[in-house]
Parts: C-alpha cells; sequence; structure tokens
C-alpha cells in the first residue's frame, strides 16, 4: 500500500513541476531505471543500440579506436557480448585494448588507401592523433591542445588487413572509422564487394549540417557502394547498406 511519506513526496515533486515548469530537479539514482549509459564522443552507440535491437550478438571493425571505453562506438557491445577488430595507429595503443578488452582482435597498425610512409601527429590529447597534415597544424595550439611528436609510419589498406584478421566466414555488423581527417582514404581502402557492412560510421569533419550532404565526398562514395545515409552526430555520418 501506498505509504504517507510517498504520498507526500509525489505531491512535492507534483508541486514543484506545476509552480517551476522550467527548472529541473535531481531525484534519487534509483527511481529511474531504464537508461543506457553511452560510451560514444557523441551518442552512437545508442543509435547502433537502437538499431541492432533485437540482436544479441554481433561484430565490428573499429579503425582508429582510440582508447577500450573512452569515446568508444564499440564498447558498449563489447559489454553486451559482442566482438570485433579494433585498429589504431598510435604505437603502444593496444597495451590498454588487450588488458581491457582481451577478447577483440586486436591490431596496432596505420590504414590508409595505399601503402605508403606518412607522418603520424601525436598531441597531448590522443583522440586528436592522425596522419592529416592540415588538421594536425589547424588543431595544434588550439584551445591546450599541442602536438607533442611526430612518427614517419608505414600504412596498410583496410582490405589488407581484413585479408589477414578477419575469422573465416565472418560477417561484418558494423565499421566505424574516426582517423581525424583522412576518413575518406580509409574507406576507399576497403574492399566493398568481399567486406560490406550493414552499418557504416564515419566522421565527416567538412560537413556542418545535414542540408549540405550533396557537398559530401563521404556521401558521394558511400552511395557509389550501395549505402544509404541512416543518421548523423554532430561529426559522424552513419550508412546502412541498400541491400
Amino acid at each position: 500500500m501506498p505509504t504517507i511519506k510517498g504520498a507526500l513526496r509525489r505531491l512535492k515533486e507534483a508541486f514543484q513541476v506545476a509552480c517551476f515548469p522550467n527548472k529541473f530537479y535531481i531525484y534519487p539514482k534509483d527511481k529511474y531505471l531504464y537508461h543506457n549509459l553511452s560510451y560514444s564522443q557523441e551518442g552512437e552507440d545508442m543509435m547502433l543500440a537502437r538499431f541492432f535491437l533485437e540482436q544479441t550478438q554481433g561484430f565490428y571493425v573499429d579503425v582508429g579506436a582510440h582508447h577500450p571505453q573512452r569515446f568508444s562506438n564499440t564498447y558498449y557491445f563489447y559489454l553486451k557480448g559482442w566482438r570485433g577488430i579494433n585498429i589504431d595507429a598510435m604505437p603502444g595503443s593496444m597495451e590498454n585494448f588487450n588488458k581491457l578488452r582481451p577478447e577483440d582482435i586486436n591490431l596496432e597498425f596505420p590504414i590508409s588507401d595505399s601503402n605508403q610512409t606518412l607522418t603520424y601527429y601525436e598531441f597531448n590529447e590522443p583522440a586528436l592523433n592522425g596522419f592529416c597534415e592540415k588538421t594536425a597544424h589547424e588543431r595544434d595550439g588550439l584551445r591546450h591542445y599541442k602536438i607533442i611528436d611526430e612518427k614517419k609510419l608505414i600504412t596498410y589498406t583496410l582490405a589488407e588487413i581484413l585479408d589477414k584478421y578477419l575469422p573465416l566466414n565472418q560477417e561484418i555488423d558494423f565499421l566505424n572509422i574516426d582517423v581525424e581527417g583522412l576518413d575518406c582514404q580509409v574507406l576507399k581502402s576497403n574492399n566493398w564487394q568481399k567486406y560490406r557492412p550493414k552499418m557504416v560510421l564515419i566522421e565527416d569533419l567538412n560537413l556542418s549540417s545535414l542540408s549540405c550532404i550533396e557537398e559530401s565526398t563521404v556521401a558521394a562514395f558511400m552511395n557509389k557502394q550501395d549505402y544509404k545515409l541512416y543518421g548523423k552526430s554532430v561529426c559522424t555520418l552513419i550508412f546502412t547498406a541498400k541491400s
């Protein structure tokens, strides 16, 4: 039966909402138990979770994985029992992945559209690390960010990595690409006839809003691969296969 204490609490809440409709209130943490915890920087994992709502197991490929938990579009799914391949160019980056995501395939490879030697720019904020010289120098000195090191690294194509490390007959549920400026080159390095994820997430730093989608080279390329736009976060475009 309802208690007097509970009735008074509900009466107080109703009074607050009625008298101060624009004010926010903090309620006990056990009052609402239906929330989900996002590990993504912009909530992309929750958009994926809605798409894969009925799927209890799956496989992802994350290029530019950065960290096993922080800003991760895949960690939510790892906790749900999914597994996949994490790829990052930063030397030493897979140490944390091997500790915190031991059941994933964790690879330390730079990815581009061909085998070449590129300059890798390391920041005091590792999430900004990447190969794009223009993007790196635009961010150097911005706020508190600065380049702390530069390394020459040999790059590989995504197709090469998947040919070697993707388990036999394994379908890819979603591909995530976030490499700070060279994202389209990574897209082009995939074998789209052979490896066709159900969903593709890719950062597009040049697209400010969906009203400018016709100007996106990423969107144009994905359309040619027979993918359609599913959604957008602040900086990430999400595509689904048309068939």
